[in-house]
């Protein structure tokens, strides 16, 4: 076959009323949900200061040394902000590269280049969701949870290897739950309906129930389902199915959690997430393979055979808390799943090759289960705070199990029936394991009132095995690969703190963080040098400045950056007698800088105003030419020196604003307009088109426009909504040439324009 992977996988308004705000949410005594103050939590200290436990202690955003935004539940919901694509507007810098729903892959300052292991680690309250390996695929399968119930969601920019380990140079995407109120009942519930441009029609649900069982212990549940409409057309381009809206989704599952807190010193929370994610075809379109212009004038994918994709998440967490007093004690134990299950069309890619072969009429699809199993123990002891010194001691151990089961499946056309008589055309079966121990430790050095100095430090050591198994005449024929690897890695933070005021402060920050290598799944027969690849690492050198007035009607967070990439990892492509296989590999340098900030307006009662930018230039200092046995090998990734890094704009703007006011009465009214913008971006990298354009593919640069009002009355509201009012054709991620008919290029494509209504009802 023409370009295999080792494992095996086929496809590996207004501006001037918008922006994200920092204040804290607030919680009515009803239970309804707040006035929607975007970046920020329902907070707990003082002054309504914002809280964070970015560095596994609660601590207030203006005293954590590094750049952070913080986006509260209340302003999600409100939002109607359900997954990855529905909050990026609220968080500079931080984009995302998606075909279809559960299946995204995050990034943050530009730190990517393609890879199959991630930049960004996605935590779930305490546990570290997704693989840790370049091994099953955990750069594209993101955790995408959903949002209803949650506090808030914190991402922290930049490597974060002191507190959070492997796979997170990048950064760290936090979902921080709602716990079990021992204090009220809480009955709430939500529904709603939309419709898209184009499509079906789409509904969800939503519910939440908190019961206070006793004075010392609280049970805490909710529950969503949604359902999607499909909005792309199969339109018989190339012979292939005519088929409305094909990419419908629907998404449903639910949070509980048992509090138990018998003393003011010792509490323990027990808490499951299950969340299933079902999609039809991908959210692709067929494309221009110059411009990545959308093609037919209509959104439209050519399917033969019907693909679909499933995900399942499965995450049960046991937590301990136990203050002595000096120190507070933790001890986290998660055990999660993760599960996806599709069906990939390859029929315009090689049903001809197979029909020349074996002079069989065939349709032909991948099949392929991706499943990640981790265990995670993790117990640190975090001191009081007290004038002179603050610290935290911890350990970490996790296993993870993976498997990547593929097979390539020819059926009748029309039909699911597969044509036995062609046998078992490739078969590919690739298990690993990855273990990880660890130890970290911070401390804060108090000088004086006005300075703190945080220093870090964590050693972590992983081993890795896998096995490949491969059968039929497409996969190299029977065979059986195995390999194991071992690696030790040190990442280290230092972060001097100078508060000028209360409300004030400014920070630098230089800090290490890495991605794990491994061993590599090979074709057969591939040279020894292949067997393994390294970890890549970054040191990011960061300053910034934290302000807001006394009476908070004014904030500013502004941070600059400058990211050294090393040893960066890479997928590369290398021709052999059979073809050509792909293999994970280190490539050598790339390098980001840029500035983020968010600033906050609330100039009248009710008015909240915010803007958020960024600015990145993330760029390859050398070729991607691939390190194999310490020799550097031909450039068969296609990446050249200069080349801005896949998917990351220079320039990215958010701007959201919410005006509120009292119609008499229980009742308040609200009106809200976002505007998020997008510069042009690089997409993959590819050789032949920069050879023969002097420029990488390229995305447009795109806006996208939405709009929200209600009235909130003393137990029920009522919300309408518009998301992408301007019906952008915006892109977020590109495939291969040749993926459709006519030489087109696939493209994954946002939801065009989409209105609803919501009912939120309190009891």
């Amino acid at each position: 076959m023409n370009t295999m992977r080792t494992t095996f996988l086929l496809s590996s308004a207004l501006a001037a009323v918008v922006a994200a705000t920092s204040a804290g949410a607030q919680t009515s005594t009803n239970n309804a949900p707040a006035p929607a103050e975007a970046v920020a939590p329902a907070t707990t200290g003082s002054d309504n200061d914002i809280v964070v436990t970015a560095q596994k202690r609660a601590q207030t955003l203006i005293d954590v040394p590094q750049s952070i935004s913080v986006v509260s539940g209340a302003a999600l919901e409100q939002q109607h902000a359900n997954g990855f694509s529905d909050y990026l507007k609220l968080i500079p810098g931080l984009q995302l590269n998606q075909s279809t729903p559960g299946e995204g892959r995050l990034v943050i300052r530009g730190l990517n280049t393609g890879g199959v292991a991630s930049t960004v680690a996605v935590y779930e309250d305490e546990t570290p969701f997704g693989s840790s390996s370049g091994l099953a695929n955990g750069a594209i399968l993101a955790g995408d949870f959903d949002t209803f119930d949650v506090a808030r969601i914190e991402v922290l920019r930049g490597p974060q290897g002191t507190f959070y380990g492997a796979s997170s140079l990048g950064g760290v995407l936090k979902f921080v739950t709602n716990a079990p109120d021992t204090s009220k009942l809480i009955v709430r519930a939500r529904g709603g309906v939309e419709a898209v441009k184009g499509g079906d029609v789409s509904y969800y649900g939503n519910a939440v129930v908190n019961v206070p069982l006793s004075t010392t212990l609280a049970f805490r549940a909710s529950g969503s389902y949604r359902n999607d409409g499909g909005f792309i057309d199969s339109i018989g381009t190339g012979g292939s199915r005519v088929r409305d809206n094909i990419n419908g989704a629907r998404s449903y599952g639910g949070r509980a959690s048992l509090l138990f807190t018998p003393t003011t010193d010792l509490s323990v929370r027990l808490s499951a997430l299950v969340q299933n994610i079902e999609t039809d075809a991908p959210s692709t379109v067929e494309s221009d393979p110059n411009t990545l212009a959308t093609l037919y004038g209509r959104p439209t994918q050519s399917i033969f055979v019907s693909p679909f994709k499933n995900i399942d998440y499965r995450i049960y967490n046991g937590l301990i808390d136990y203050d002595f007093g000096f120190a507070k004690l933790t001890s986290s134990s998660s055990y999660s799943t993760q599960r996806k299950k599709q069906r990939t069309d390859a029929t315009f890619q090689l049903s001809g090759l197979i029909q020349a072969i074996f002079k069989s009429p065939n349709e032909l699809y991948l099949a392929q289960d991706t499943n990640v199993e981790k265990f995670t123990q993790e117990v640190r002891l975090a001191s009081s705070k007290t004038p002179l010194f603050d610290w935290v001691l911890g350990g970490f151990y996790t296993h993870e199990k993976g498997l990547i089961a593929q097979e390539y499946v020819p059926v009748t056309p029309g039909t699911l029936t597969r044509i036995t008589a062609l046998g078992n055309l490739a078969q590919v079966n690739l298990k690993s394991t990855y273990e990880e121990y660890a130890g970290f430790a911070d401390a804060t050095v108090h000088l004086g009132d006005m300075v703190d100095v945080d220093l870090g430090g964590r050693y972590s050591h992983n081993n890795q095995y896998f096995t490949q198994t491969t059968a039929g005449p497409l996969a190299g024929g029977a065979t059986s690969v195995s390999q194991p690897s071992s690696e030790g890695v040190f990442t280290y933070s230092v972060a001097p703190k100078f508060k000028f005021s209360k409300n004030g402060a400014v920070y630098a920050r230089v800090a290490k963080g890495f991605r794990p290598g491994g061993p590599n799944a090979l074709a057969p027969g591939a040279p020894a040098s292949f067997l393994t690849y390294k970890s890549d690492s970054v040191v990011s050198y960061e300053a910034g400045v934290k302000f807001q007035t006394q009476d908070r009607t004014f904030s500013i967070d502004l941070a600059a950056f400058h990211i050294d990439w090393d040893n960066i990892q890479l997928i590369a492509t290398i021709p052999t007698a059979g073809g050509t296989f792909s293999f994970n590999t280190n490539g050598r340098r790339a390098r980001s800088d840029g500035v983020e900030f968010t600033a906050t307006m609330r100039p009248t009662t009710g008015f909240d105003v915010s803007v958020n930018g960024a600015y990145t230039n993330a760029r390859l200092v050398d070729d991607t030419t691939a390190i194999i046995g310490g020799v550097v090998s031909a450039n068969s990734v296609g990446g050249i020196a200069g080349d801005k890094l896949p998917y990351t704009p220079k320039y990215s703007i958010g701007v959201n604003g919410d005006y509120r006011w009292a119609l008499g009465g229980s009742a308040n009214a609200y009106f809200g307009s976002s505007l998020r913008f997008l510069s042009k971006q690089n997409a993959g990298y590819n050789l032949a088109f920069r050879t023969a354009n002097g420029r990488q593919r390229q995305i447009a640069s795109y806006e996208v426009v939405d709009l929200r009002a209600g009235v909130d009355f003393d137990r029920f509201s009522v919300g309408v909504y518009a998301k992408n009012i301007n019906d952008t054709d915006g892109k977020q991620s590109s495939g291969a040439v040749g993926t459709y008919p006519a030489g087109s290029i696939d493209t994954g494509v946002i939801r065009p324009r989409t209105i609803g209504a919501s009912v939120t009802a309190s009891f």
